[in-house]
């Protein structure tokens, strides 16, 4: 159709003003598919760019149903355009499906596409809102937390000063809550310190106590007439005798297995049952304590300190005795201090007086019976109701441990670690992207495949216009045949602002669309 085409009944309208620059750029949105190109490009970013994931789902969500209704309804020029004529009534479906779902599910048999995309818009915004998923991790912080350890030990009291054959307070403590500790929990008593209430360290040594026990039940010998014992005993060691419950402890030397290991802080045996009598209930056990190189993992968590021995080095040569310190010197692999000595030492007074402590107090009796019980010290009544005499003697390890690591010998220092804060991020689950990025691909296609088609068939770019069908209608008697012919959308947009009418009832009862004659 050219724009001097006499056929086509036009609207009475003024001449058209020459065209600003403004009106041109206006011209383009309405007589190319600028408008709609801007809105297929604003939906891939609103799918691409998720910072705010309900405002650009909205946003996306209206760019392609505006994109793809401006598309389908300018399929219906196309669908009149193929050379045959059609049901006016699809006109209306046309209309009808650029507006909602269910004008499209009517349209889906002629425009596939295009229905289909306003039919699944709807589902859109939830999943791309799926899409993003608030998380938060640990991260490490600024502030480097600290957790004792010791390379000498050399007790002192408080002002400073060598304990000749004394063990300090401190120290006493620690026995006392490594054997009355019930939940064996005295990895929790290190001390440390940790801002944020998380963290962590890794791998750091230190001079420690450790320990190790053996079951040495199988060298009990007994004294028994008809099934009933009155005498229990240990080869030079503690000996049972009588009836009910008993224990009975004293330093020894009885197990092969711990002939390696040099007892630096204490060797004993223990001999507990709960009836003498039965010589099945007796348990005996043999504990080497050592001085030792520990290998340390320690954790924080929500405030709660929490503490591992990886591993332990120990060297039995370095002998105990009353003239020279206790020094250990593990591999420089094993301590992983490669800025300081790898040295460790026990002062010589210092083990004097802890091994005279422990002999003491790991020496003794006591037992039940029906007249009551009774006990030489507290730590013998706490070894003869622990139900596992190897973990209580390990958690006394760990508290003299952590007694040592926390006397400051002006010479180790604290290991440091890494203290740990939470931070939300936004995690994208690509997944959900995929019915989103589909759904603008599919737009995308529709849009451009009208544009295409639009070209081909050398259709005019209508679009949605209702002013389309009132310039260029056959039959509406609404203009006079000697207008000039206008065809595109923003010369019939210039025309009409000119153009009043009025919807009048006509003496049949009809209504109908009139111009008003000025």
């Amino acid at each position: 159709m050219g724009e001097d085409d006499p056929t086509v009944p036009l609207l009475k309208s003024a001449s058209a003003k020459g065209a600003t620059a403004v009106s041109r750029t206006a011209n383009l949105f309405s007589d190319w598919w600028l408008w709609e190109l801007a809105e297929a490009c604003t939906s891939i970013f609103a799918v691409l760019i998720n910072s705010v994931v309900s405002l650009l789902s909205a946003i996306g969500k209206l760019c392609i149903v505006s994109a793809v209704s401006s598309a389908i309804n300018q399929a219906k020029w196309l669908w009149y355009r193929q050379g045959s004529s059609r049901p006016l009534q699809d006109l209306q479906l046309f209309n009808d499906a650029g507006g909602g779902p269910w004008g499209a599910v009517q349209l889906i048999h002629l425009a596939f596409l295009g229905a289909i995309v306003v039919v699944l818009v709807n589902f859109f915004d939830p999943f791309l809102q799926q899409a993003l998923f608030y998380e938060s991790r640990s991260v490490p912080s600024d502030n480097v937390p600290t957790i004792v350890r010791s390379q000498v030990y050399a007790a002192r009291s408080e002002e400073g000063l060598p304990l000749p054959s004394l063990v300090d307070l401190s120290m006493k403590a620690a026995v006392y809550n490594g054997v009355f500790n019930i939940q064996n929990n005295a990895d929790n008593g290190v001390s440390h310190t940790c801002s944020t209430g998380h963290c962590s360290w890794q791998n750091f040594s230190s001079l420690a106590v450790c320990s190790r026990c053996v079951n040495i039940t199988s060298s009990l010998e007994k004294h028994c007439t008809q099934g009933k014992c009155d005498w229990l005993g240990l080869p030079n060691g503690p000996i049972l005798s009588g009836s009910g419950g008993q224990i009975n402890s004293s330093v020894t030397n009885i197990s092969s297995e711990l002939h390696g290991i040099e007892p630096s802080v204490l060797r004993f045996s223990s001999l507990v049952s709960n009836n003498v009598s039965d010589s099945d209930r007796a348990l005996a056990f043999e504990c080497s304590m050592f001085y030792c190189v520990g290998k340390f993992a320690a954790f924080v968590t929500d405030g709660t300190v929490d503490q591992r021995m990886l591993g332990s080095w120990r060297n039995d040569s370095a002998r105990y005795n009353n003239t020279s310190d206790l020094v250990l010197r593990p591999p420089v692999g094993f301590t992983n201090q490669t800025n300081r000595t790898t040295t460790f030492k026990v002062s010589q007074i210092a083990a004097a007086a802890i091994n005279s402590f422990m002999t003491s107090m790991f020496t003794g009796s006591g037992g039940v019976n029906n007249s009551g019980s009774v006990f030489s010290s507290d730590i013998m009544q706490a070894l003869y109701d622990t139900s596992n005499l190897t973990q209580r003697i390990d958690n006394l390890a760990t508290s003299m441990t952590n007694n040592i690591r926390g006397q400051d010998d002006h010479v180790s220092g604290p290991a440091y670690g890494i203290a740990w804060k939470k931070e939300t991020y936004l995690h994208v689950r690509w997944a959900w992207f995929a019915f989103p990025a589909s759904l603008v691909l599919i737009s995308a296609i529709f849009l451009l495949g009208t544009i295409f088609e639009t070209s081909y068939r050398d259709v005019l770019v209508w679009k949605s216009s209702d002013l389309a069908l009132l310039f260029h209608g056959r039959g509406l008697n609404l203009s006079s045949p000697s207008e000039r012919p206008v065809n595109k959308l923003s010369s019939m947009n210039t025309r009409a602002k000119n153009v009043k009418a009025e919807l009048l009832e006509t003496p049949e009862g009809g209504w109908k669309l009139t111009q008003d004659e000025e």
